[in-house]
């Protein structure tokens, strides 16, 4: 290997479980070394987390989350696993009208982010939706439990502070959007 060389090697992928949502692989690997081992991959789709904020005040929804057993307040977002060839603005643009019945007249793309790089390949892009106004809410069946909420940006703050809000995606889009001064 020369320094050109990826650090670690494929040299077989196994695909261990799959559903409509992911699939889990397990990879053989070599190392720059040359020895050998293994590394689990999870295959998701993209998806966009929404940031609607109109005169101050944020919107979020809040549902329960199985894995951790516990409801929680969060942005927007999700994505359509049955449409890969849509574009992420028109991804942002149906979540948040889906979730919370809002529609944007401006939707403005500001970064993308990956949750969780060392597993999985899923990313997500961020975006800021202004000038809104009320469409019709339809929830898809497994957020039939999701309840939408509107909070001063001070609250948000708090809200992070206090643990209340402990999304990691939710939070790193509200220290992206203060640190680029867009809200």
């Amino acid at each position: 290997m020369n320094d050109l060389d990826p650090d670690l090697k494929t040299i077989n992928r196994r695909t261990v479980y799959e559903n409509r949502w992911m699939k889990v692989h397990e990879d053989q690997i070599r190392r720059r070394d040359g020895s050998s081992g293994i590394y689990g991959v999870v295959d998701k789709p993209d998806f966009v987390i929404i940031v609607p904020i109109q005169n101050g005040i944020v919107h979020l929804v809040q549902q329960y989350r199985y894995p951790i057993r516990q409801r929680q307040w969060e942005f927007p977002q999700g994505g359509w696993e049955d449409r890969s060839d849509a574009r992420p603005e028109d991804i942002a643009r149906g979540e948040l009208e889906e979730e919370t019945g809002l529609l944007a007249d401006e939707i403005q793309e500001v970064g993308r982010l990956f949750p969780l790089y060392g597993t999985v390949t899923q990313s997500y892009r961020i975006f800021l939706a202004s000038e809104l106004s009320m469409g019709r809410r339809q929830p898809d069946p497994e957020e039939q439990d999701l309840i939408t909420g509107a909070f001063p940006v001070p609250e948000l703050e708090r809200m992070i502070l206090d643990g209340i809000i402990q999304d990691a995606g939710t939070v790193a889009c509200f220290g992206l959007l203060r640190l680029k001064r867009l809200i």
